[in-house]
């Protein structure tokens, strides 16, 4: 029942971190014309203050997150992100926009490798697509509540106060985050936790790229998460694309995505975590196999979508499918790099992991979004969003093949993994 309690909370933090990262995309249609943003501006903002200091930090509250008591690092890094979302409210421009999504990246990097640290000690290894995919619940969740917060609140409170009010609940949450009790962690029980030092450090890194260069399911699993966030990236303008090349009101359509967001992102979350466990118990191939035959599936309708009729069956189900996919994608492949390391890297490789992500996958998708759409503008297209958003869908299509080859290899090199690194843990 701890485990459970536990998950339920970082859970909700998770959905609180996304929430407040996602803000900004949500409020593009408020915050765009008020600060008199250009695309790539705004895609800058999206990005890269928040994403270099999130990806680069998390290095760091990877090894420490191995090292340290997680609950109060966890507590340090909410009421951390929660001070600068409170901040960006006050925001008067592009530069006082960038600076607190920095300090919010620094605060949010700890969260999520943290969290799974914690989680892998405190549910079997059978579980854990289950319970990452719960954890990940947040991400869908989140997303899809700063839209119902941007339709519901934007124009009654405006996006400003939003900001502030969200920062007050982030502090709350981070003070009960103090409640909770670290845990023994798995393989170190008759031995000390190792203690925060050079030597120590060292010795992290050298194992995780020592478990990169033995796992090939490994690399294949990051490559594809990367690939597949390149049009998470790009997504960012959704909203913009929906206001201004398929004709919703703002307010509108922010509400009806919100509430598709939240209940599909729900069902990819619970599906995806539990059919992913059962693919890897009763197959010869691993969860990202199973993320192989939804991506190839569900390929064509994400593509079509974007050139049928506004509010038509089709353009409402290619939605759907979106976030339903997004949903889907945490669980299995946060529990596959943690299974393919040695139990004291855990947290350094999520960290590793999302640096992969969101340094490279989100920043070229929003960044490179932002580019492209101002030069597809540039160039006299009447619809650059659209054209944006499906060059970048074709170039997250890379992700398919390497879900395949992780699949494939997955069983093979947990095999080797035992094998390696067996010695070490009985030194």
């Amino acid at each position: 029942m701890n485990a459970y309690r536990l998950l339920f909370f970082l859970t909700l933090l998770n959905l609180l971190n996304f929430v407040d990262r996602q803000l900004i995309a949500s409020f593009a249609n408020f915050i765009v014309p008020d600060l008199g943003l250009t695309d790539t501006q705004y895609g800058f903002l999206t990005t890269v203050p928040f994403i270099v200091f999130y990806s680069i930090a998390g290095l760091f509250m990877g090894v420490l997150a191995d090292m340290i008591n997680r609950p109060k690092l966890i507590a340090f890094g909410v009421v951390l992100w929660s001070i600068f979302t409170a901040m960006t409210g006050a925001a008067k421009g592009f530069i006082s926009m960038a600076l607190p999504r920095m300090f919010i990246g620094v605060g949010e990097s700890i969260l999520t490798p943290t969290s799974m640290s914690l989680l892998s000690d405190s549910f079997p290894s059978k579980r854990m697509g289950f319970a990452a995919g719960f954890y990940y619940m947040g991400v869908p969740i989140g997303v899809g509540v700063s839209l119902l917060i941007a339709g519901y609140l934007g124009e009654s409170l405006g996006w400003r106060n939003c900001f502030y009010l969200l920062g007050a609940i982030g502090l709350i949450l981070g003070l009960c985050a103090l409640l909770f009790k670290d845990r023994d962690r798995k393989g170190l029980k008759d031995k000390a936790a190792p203690t925060l030092s050079k030597d120590s450090t060292i010795d992290i890194v050298k194992t995780l790229v020592m478990a990169l260069k033995t796992s090939s399911a490994l690399r294949f699993t990051i490559f594809a998460g990367v690939f597949y966030h390149i049009v998470l990236g790009a997504s960012g303008f959704e909203q913009l694309w929906l206001v201004q090349e398929r004709g919703f009101e703002r307010s509108e359509i922010a509400q009806l995505v919100g509430w598709i967001g939240v209940f599909a992102g729900l069902a990819g979350n619970l599906i995806g975590g539990i059919l992913s466990d059962w693919w890897q118990e009763n197959t010869d191939q691993g969860r990202p196999m199973f993320l192989f035959w939804l991506a190839l599936l569900t390929l064509p309708i994400g593509i079509y979508y974007r050139f049928v009729e506004p509010g038509s069956l089709v353009f409402w189900i290619g939605i759907i499918i979106g976030y339903f996919q997004l949903g889907c994608f945490f669980g299995p492949t946060f529990s596959t790099v943690q299974e393919l390391v040695p139990e004291n890297i855990k947290a350094t490789v999520v960290s590793f992991y999302i640096l992969a992500l969101n340094l490279i996958g989100l920043t070229l998708g929003s960044l490179g979004g932002g580019i492209c759409a101002d030069l597809l503008r540039s160039y006299g297209y009447a619809e650059p969003y659209t054209i944006m958003l499906v060059i970048f869908s074709i170039i997250s299509i890379a992700s398919i093949p390497c879900y395949y080859l992780a699949g494939r290899q997955y069983k093979q090199d947990k095999l080797i993994l035992e094998e390696t690194f067996r010695k070490n843990y009985e030194k």
